[in-house]
C-alpha cells in the first residue's frame, strides 16, 4: 500500500493554479457526453456491448484543445471527465430500463411496465443513478484513489493520464481516431441512407433441405461491429459468435425438422407476436392458408431461441455473481476499513479538495425524498411508504455496489467491471425483500426494476468516475472540480440519452405492419441485457416464465462453465442474432491475426489502448454508431426523403440480389483491409 501518495508528485503541482473548471471545458465535455452517450445507447441496444469512451474523449480533447480552444491539461481533463459520464450512464440505462417493456403482460395486452418507459422516467432514473454513483465516490476518493495509489492501478485512468501528458509534449493521437470516424460515417451513409451497400448479406438454406434445413447465415456488416470486435479481441468475440452458431446453425435446423409449423405459430401467439393462427405475418411471415413460414429461422428464433438465450444469460450472470462474491465482500470490507481512517488536520492542498461530505448526506436524503414524492405515473408505487422504502434500498445498495465497483475497476479496468452481476444481485435481493414482506405478483415488477436500474447506472458511473479521479490524481487536478463536472455530465447526458432511447424505440412502418409497437425488443434492437433483467423480475416475483425453455438455457450455461468457458459471453451470443455476432467476430479475428503475426515475426504487439488499430477501431465505433442514431432520428421525421434517395432497388435490379450482397461484403472486407494496414504500420504515433 502506498503511503497516501506522499512520495507521489503529480504532473501539475498542487501549488500551481492552472485554468481548469472553465465554461469551455464543461460545455465541450458535455457535448462529448451527449455524442458518446448516444452512440453507447445505440450499441448497447443492438449488441448488448459497450466500450469505454474516456480514452477516445481524451485523445480528441487534446487535438481540439491544442488547435482551437487553447486549453490547459487540466481543462482537457475536465472535458474527458464530463464526457465520460455520458457513456457510463448510457450503458447503465440501455442495460436495464428497456426491461420495462418486457415485464409481465397486463390486462391491456402490454407489458405492465410499458407506461414507465417514458422520457421523464428514463431522464429521472438516469440522472439520479448517475449522480448517486458520483455522490458515493466523494468519501471514497481518498481511501481508494490516494491511499491505494500503488495497489489499485485503475488502468483506463492511468492510460488517460498518459494521453493527456503526452498531448502536452506534442504528438497527434487523434488523427487516426478521426480517420476511423470519417471512414465509418462515409460507409454508414452509403449503407444506411443511400443503401448502396447491403446492410445484411444473407444465405439461408431451404426448409426442404434434407441436410441442413432453415440454417440462416447473416451478417450486419457495419463499421461499429467491426470496431467492437477489434477492441474486445479474438477470445471474447469468438465465444460470443459461438453462442449464435449453436442457435442458428444447430438448434434452429433441428427444431425446424421436429416441430410442426402450427406448434411454432401457437408459441408465437402465446408470446404475443401473432394475434391468432388465422392472422398472417409476425416473425417469420406466417401464412395461415398454407400453414408455413416465409422464414422458419426467424420464427424459431422468436418462439424458442430468445427464451433459451434469456435463460442462459440469466444463469451466466448468476454464475458470474457467485464467482465475484468473494471479491465483492473483500472489496467492501477493505474500502470501509480505509474510509474509517481519519484525515489529519492541516491546510488542505488544491489536489486534495473534495466536495464536502455534507453534499453526500444531503444529496442522498434529497434522492430518497424525490423518489417518494414523485407521482406514481413516473415512479411506480401505490403509497409514499412504498416509494420511501424503494429510495432507502437504492441508497443502501448504491453505497455498497459503488464501493465494490470502484475497487474492482481499480484492479481490472472498466471493461471488465461485472456490472450485470451487481445488477442481478441487486434485483434478486430487492425481489427477495419484496416477497419477504408480501409484495409478490406482477404489480411489483416495475418497482424492483427501478431499484435495479438505478444501481446499475450508479455502479457503471462509479467505475468511470473512479478512472476519472485516478487520471486527475496523476496529473494534479482539483477533485471537487472533477466531481462537479461529473454531476453536470450526468444531468446533461441524461437529457439526451432519454431522447435518443425514445427515438430508437419508434417502430418502423414494417414493424407496425407486424404488430410491433416498440422497436426495442425487436430484431433491430434486441436489448439482451434488459431482457435478462425482466426475466429475473418475472421469474422471482410472478413466476411468469416458460421455464422449460429457460431451463435449457440455464444448463447450456452450466455446461460451458464446467468446460472452463465463461458462460456469460456465450449466452449473450446465444440470445443475439448471428447477424450481430458474426461481424463482431470478424473484427476480433482480424485483431487476433495481427497479434499472432506480430508474435510470429518477433515484433512488439500494438498497444491495446493507444495503438493505431485500436484508435481507428474506436473511430469506427463512434462514427458508425452516431450515424446510426442520426439515421434513426431522420427515419422518424423524414422517412419520405430517405425513401427518395434509396438506391437499393436499382442496385438489386442491376446486380441481382446476390451481386448486391457480394458487393457489400467486398466493401466490408475493404474496410477490414484499411484497419489491417493502419494497425500494422511501423511508424509510431
Amino acid at each position: 500500500m502506498s503511503q497516501e501518495g506522499k512520495s507521489f508528485r503529480p504532473y501539475v503541482a498542487p501549488e500551481h493554479n492552472v485554468a481548469e473548471f472553465t465554461m469551455k471545458s464543461v460545455v465541450f465535455g458535455a457535448l462529448f457526453g451527449i455524442l458518446f452517450g448516444s452512440s453507447t445507447v445505440y450499441l448497447a441496444l443492438k449488441a448488448g456491448l459497450t466500450v469505454t469512451a474516456s480514452i477516445p474523449i481524451a485523445v480528441i480533447a487534446i487535438t481540439l484543445g491544442r488547435k482551437f480552444l487553447k486549453t490547459t491539461i487540466l481543462e482537457n481533463n475536465i472535458i474527458q471527465t464530463t464526457g465520460s459520464a455520458g457513456e457510463s450512464i448510457a450503458s447503465g440505462v440501455a442495460f436495464t430500463l428497456p426491461a420495462f417493456l418486457f415485464l409481465s403482460v397486463g390486462a391491456n395486452g402490454e407489458s405492465i411496465g410499458a407506461d414507465y418507459f417514458s422520457y421523464l422516467t428514463i431522464l429521472i432514473l438516469a440522472a439520479f443513478g448517475g449522480m448517486l454513483g458520483t455522490l458515493m465516490m466523494i468519501p471514497l476518493r481518498r481511501s481508494l484513489i490516494v491511499k491505494e495509489h500503488g495497489t489499485l492501478p485503475y488502468p483506463e485512468g492511468t492510460a488517460c493520464a498518459s494521453v493527456l501528458q503526452a498531448g502536452e509534449k506534442g504528438g497527434d493521437f487523434a488523427r487516426t481516431a478521426f480517420m476511423g470516424m470519417g471512414v465509418a460515417m462515409l460507409y454508414a451513409i452509403l449503407q444506411k441512407v443511400v443503401h448502396f451497400i447491403a446492410e445484411t448479406p444473407a444465405f439461408i438454406t431451404a426448409q426442404a433441405n434434407k441436410y441442413w434445413p432453415s440454417a440462416a447465415t447473416r451478417a450486419e456488416i457495419t463499421p461499429e461491429y467491426l470496431g467492437v470486435g477489434y477492441i474486445i479481441g479474438p477470445r471474447i468475440s469468438g465465444v460470443l459468435v459461438a453462442g449464435s452458431v449453436l442457435a442458428w446453425w444447430a438448434i434452429t435446423p433441428l427444431l425446424s425438422t421436429i416441430v410442426s409449423p402450427d406448434t411454432i405459430a401457437l408459441q408465437l401467439v402465446k408470446l404475443g407476436y401473432l394475434a391468432d393462427l388465422n392472422a398472417s405475418g409476425g416473425p417469420g411471415a406466417w401464412d395461415p392458408q398454407a400453414h408455413t413460414f416465409g422464414s422458419y429461422a426467424d420464427a424459431i428464433y422468436r418462439a424458442y431461441i430468445r427464451q433459451i438465450g434469456a435463460g442462459a444469460v440469466a444463469a451466466g450472470g448468476f454464475i458470474t455473481l457467485m464467482k465475484t462474491i468473494p471479491t465483492i465482500i473483500s472489496s467492501f470490507r477493505e474500502s470501509m476499513g480505509s474510509l474509517k481512517e481519519k484525515n489529519a488536520g492541516g491546510t488542505v492542498l488544491r489536489t486534495e479538495q473534495d466536495l464536502s461530505f455534507k453534499v453526500v448526506l444531503i444529496g442522498s436524503v434529497i434522492l430518497v425524498l424525490v423518489v417518494a414524492l414523485l407521482p406514481s405515473n413516473i415512479i411506480p408505487g401505490d403509497s409514499i411508504f412504498q416509494k420511501l422504502f424503494i429510495g432507502v434500498l437504492i441508497v443502501i445498495f448504491g453505497f455498497f455496489f459503488v464501493t465494490v465497483s470502484s475497487r474492482i475497476v481499480g484492479l481490472v479496468g472498466n471493461s471488465n467491471n461485472p456490472i450485470s452481476g451487481m445488477t442481478i444481485a441487486t434485483l434478486m435481493g430487492t425481489c427477495l425483500i419484496f416477497t419477504s414482506v408480501g409484495w409478490s405478483g406482477k404489480f411489483y415488477e416495475p418497482l424492483a426494476l427501478v431499484v435495479g436500474g438505478m444501481i446499475c447506472i450508479a455502479a457503471a458511473n462509479a467505475g468511470a468516475t473512479s478512472q476519472d479521479l485516478k487520471t486527475g490524481y496523476i496529473i494534479g487536478a482539483t477533485p471537487k472540480y472533477q466531481q462537479l463536472a461529473l454531476f453536470i455530465g450526468a444531468i446533461v447526458s441524461s437529457i439526451a440519452i432519454g431522447l435518443v432511447i425514445k427515438i430508437l424505440d419508434t417502430p418502423t412502418p414494417e414493424m407496425v405492419a407486424q404488430g410491433l409497437e416498440h422497436a426495442i425488443g425487436s430484431d433491430k434492437y434486441p436489448a439482451p441485457q434488459a431482457t435478462l433483467m425482466a426475466t429475473l423480475a418475472k421469474g422471482i416475483l410472478s413466476f411468469n416464465l416458460d421455464w422449460q425453455f429457460v431451463i435449457v438455457g440455464v444448463f447450456i450455461a452450466v455446461t460451458l462453465e464446467l468446460c472452463g468457458i465463461k458462460a456469460l459471453a456465450f449466452a449473450i451470443g446465444l440470445y443475439l442474432p448471428l447477424s450481430t455476432t458474426l461481424p463482431i467476430f470478424a473484427g476480433g479475428a482480424l485483431k487476433g491475426f495481427i497479434d499472432w503475426n506480430a508474435e510470429r515475426k518477433g515484433q512488439k504487439k500494438e498497444d491495446d489502448e493507444l495503438g493505431k488499430g485500436s484508435l481507428f477501431a474506436t473511430g469506427l465505433i463512434a462514427g458508425g454508431a452516431l450515424t446510426g442514431v442520426i439515421v434513426a432520428i431522420l427515419s422518424v421525421y423524414y422517412q419520405e426523403v430517405l425513401d427518395a434517395i434509396n438506391v437499393e432497388h436499382g442496385m438489386v435490379s442491376g446486380l441481382g440480389e446476390g451481386g448486391y450482397m457480394i458487393l457489400g461484403t467486398l466493401l466490408f472486407i475493404g474496410m477490414m483491409v484499411i484497419l489491417y494496414r493502419l494497425a500494422t504500420k511501423k511508424e509510431s504515433l
